[in-house]
């Protein structure tokens, strides 16, 4: 079980790496409805590295306002690596930030199938500095408990992976 306190640890980690790094970050979120921009404005000073976020629930927004290719959606479903990749590479470009995590899962209790249970979540990680590419890496979780635990369980996910993408693109020197 994921104690709150743990999302507000992680949340004060997240916002002291961004400041270091001097990056700010954004969210696109789904089955979260904006719980990890929620806990990275929890923090004070999150307007250093923190300008907005989209909750992208239907997929008519992850499509018009994300520019998740509706193909994908048909052929691979909200829940999927690709929607995830493009949700993330979307909002990352729309908020001029240079990280930013997208999250699409089904947090219950209903929505899950045989393919995609309950607590199925995909994360994507996008990030770019300056003219350098996009990059993204995105994984898939399968979370156990109710939907309060499947939603928390990925808020810690979601961030601890953005720590690891400061820590990897952090310069010597830096800390």
């Amino acid at each position: 079980m994921v104690d709150h306190g743990d999302i507000t640890r992680l949340a004060r980690q997240l916002g002291v790496a961004l400041e270091k790094r001097r990056w700010r970050v954004t969210t696109a979120e789904s089955c979260t409805g904006g719980a990890v921009a929620a806990a990275i404005t929890s923090v004070a000073g999150a307007s250093n590295w923190f300008d907005g976020a989209i909750v992208s629930y239907a997929n008519r927004i992850k499509h018009s306002v994300l520019g998740v290719d509706a193909r994908d959606l048909k052929l691979f479903g909200a829940v999927s690596e690709p929607v995830a990749r493009q949700m993330a590479c979307g909002v990352l470009a729309m908020m001029d930030a240079n990280l930013a995590v997208a999250i699409s899962g089904i947090a219950g209790p209903d929505g899950g199938t045989e393919e995609k249970p309950v607590g199925t979540v995909w994360i994507a990680w996008a990030h770019a500095e300056g003219q350098e590419p996009v990059q993204i890496d995105a994984s898939c979780f399968h979370f156990r408990g109710d939907r309060s635990a499947v939603q928390a369980q990925t808020v810690v996910e979601a961030i601890r992976g953005m720590l690891s993408v400061l820590d990897e693109h952090l310069y010597p020197g830096c800390l």
